[in-house]
């Protein structure tokens, strides 16, 4: 796999979606209604208040369902598309 190969299969179609509920920026790609991927742009723990108030390790935590239910909006809203339609 090339450096170009392997930056796309890594970041490609990442876009930029601010948390509805704490503001928090992550990069994000729908790849299918089930598949989401999410890439932080911060430490999770400094930025977003449910991974702040974790009580342990934040790596603990799967994701922010606050988060989760912003996607899910924007999906539902059209602004952020889902890559096999």
């Amino acid at each position: 796999m090339t450096t170009a190969e392997r930056t796309e299969f890594l970041s490609g179609g990442l876009r930029p979606h601010e948390c509805r509920s704490c503001g928090t920026c992550v990069l994000v790609k729908k790849n299918s209604i089930q598949h989401t991927s999410i890439q932080w742009t911060s430490r999770p723990a400094d930025t977003c208040p449910v991974f702040a108030g974790a009580g342990g390790p934040s790596a603990l935590l799967d994701t922010c369902p606050k988060l989760a239910d912003s996607i899910s909006d924007a999906v539902r809203e059209g602004t952020l598309a889902v890559a096999d339609g």
